[in-house]
């Protein structure tokens, strides 16, 4: 379980991994020794994953933003998809498909060339369906560090008698 303290420092280095360590130590009320021990134990625990850029898909010619379903006879074609490198996101699935692909590609015929090179060249998968983008209203891969708790309704109690 990661604490309030925890939460402070991993909200401020997922806004920005290159902020400096006595920052971060000024802002969460602690020496920066602590808050340096702080991280690294969360990077222990793997918490903290790495440290990344954030760069533009479309300055590098990538785009094309499309989802890939795919149906599998055999569930260990994770790897297989995991190694090509227009394809981002990897997500094994329950229900009628098996996986979703996230693929970022030059324009429809480079994913064409994808799906048909890197895709349904795989000899257990037996079928794809495909969805592209057209506009990216929200692209977040940080995950909401201290979301705020529902708001509890008062069903299941007891109504107070006057």
């Amino acid at each position: 379980m990661i604490d309030d303290i925890d939460k402070q420092i991993l909200t401020i280095v997922q806004d920005n991994a290159r902020i400096s360590n006595a920052e971060i130590a000024r802002t969460v009320g602690l020496a920066p020794s602590a808050v340096l021990e702080r991280i690294r134990k969360l990077e222990e625990r793997g918490i903290i994953r790495g440290y990344h850029a954030d760069i533009a898909p479309r300055p590098l010619d990538l785009g094309l933003t499309a989802f890939v379903a795919v149906r599998t006879t055999d569930w260990i074609c994770e790897d297989l998809f995991a190694d090509v490198p227009e394809i981002i996101e990897v997500h094994d699935l329950a229900g009628e498909d098996d996986y979703l692909l996230k693929i970022r590609a030059k324009d429809t015929e480079d994913l064409g060339r994808i799906i048909r090179e890197s895709i349904k060249s795989v000899p257990t998968v037996r079928g794809t369906r495909t969805t592209i983008v057209i506009e990216t209203v929200k692209e977040r891969m940080m995950p909401p560090i201290d979301r705020p708790q529902p708001k509890k309704t008062g069903r299941g109690e007891k109504a107070k008698k006057k």
